[in-house]
């Protein structure tokens, strides 16, 4: 009887969790794969069946492809300037010569996210304003003023104009997360390799980054996923425009169901984004090799 009680007590406490994520992860998860094959508007009182139509709609969408490949282009530059160059800049933060100094600009680095999306955004938009913004007349002032143009008014540099408002924001939050990982490496490590004579490039690949590995994991896995959901940026600054040169998936979806009354495409577009955000993480899963005995 006791040892029924004590397998009992580790199934009592997971079951207030088990029953959370159920009700708000996998029941409305279950519920959007389900209208997914219905056509109904968000008022409607009834759906009307329509199978497979919405996902043969979205294989044939120039804009669903637009938006795919601008969340790729957001989440590899993501990864290079969020991931890459957020350990760079905690590695040489961590480096005893910047030690006096590092706490004065980890606040600095980490101020943007503190800062709300839509203040943000109102900032890049007159730094990007094509008359009188601070990128221009920057461009002007440095003699490179072929280099000016409506960032945010044309079809080719909208969508990287966004991009570069949300690296200016996240690269912070991404960098602290590097510092901790950074501050828990042995001291020993790197003293040995001073004593071998190793140089503050090889110390970095040699040391710093095997040890980071599950954290340099989990900052992919967050920016790659963030990346792939990404819609306060697009609809703030240029509404996924001009034309759909800007949009993103999530956009898309937004847009579909709340301002073209299509809620069943708006339901696959979701549904969409689930798997590819599910399959990319699949995958990081199984390259990195995280969570392995070495």
């Amino acid at each position: 009887m006791v040892g029924k009680k004590s397998k009992l007590i580790p199934i009592l406490f997971l079951l207030p969790g088990i029953t959370f994520v159920g009700i708000f992860v996998y029941l409305p998860l279950f519920q959007n794969f389900y209208n997914s094959f219905f056509d109904f508007s968000v008022f409607s009182t009834e759906k009307i069946f329509i199978g497979i139509e919405n996902f043969k709609d979205l294989l044939t969408d120039k804009v669903m492809m637009t938006s795919l490949m601008n969340n790729v282009r957001y989440a590899i530059i993501s990864v290079i300037l969020q991931v890459g160059f957020s350990l760079v800049l905690a590695s040489v933060l961590e480096n005893k010569v910047f030690r006096k100094v590092a706490p004065f600009f980890r606040i600095v680095y980490f101020i943007p996210v503190m800062i709300s999306i839509s203040v943000i955004a109102l900032l890049f938009g007159f730094v990007y304003n094509p008359q009188m913004g601070l990128l221009n007349s920057f461009l002007d002032l440095i003699g490179l003023d072929s280099l000016s143009r409506p960032w945010l008014g044309g079809s080719s540099s909208a969508i990287y104009a966004v991009i570069a408002m949300s690296q200016w924001q996240s690269i912070g939050f991404i960098m602290m997360l590097f510092v901790v990982a950074i501050q828990k490496i042995p001291n020993e490590l790197y003293e040995a390799a001073d004593i071998d004579g190793a140089g503050k490039i090889k110390k970095f690949f040699k040391i710093t980054v095997p040890q980071v590995k599950e954290a340099i994991f989990v900052n992919t896995l967050i920016t790659i996923t963030g990346s792939m959901l990404v819609f306060n940026e697009p609809y703030i600054l240029t509404g996924g425009g001009p034309g759909s040169s800007s949009m993103t998936m999530s956009l898309h979806m937004y847009q579909e169901g709340f301002a073209k009354n299509n809620m069943g495409l708006a339901s696959t577009i979701a549904f969409t984004v689930f798997i590819i955000t599910g399959i990319l993480a699949l995958i990081q899963i199984k390259l990195s090799g995280t969570g392995k005995e070495d």
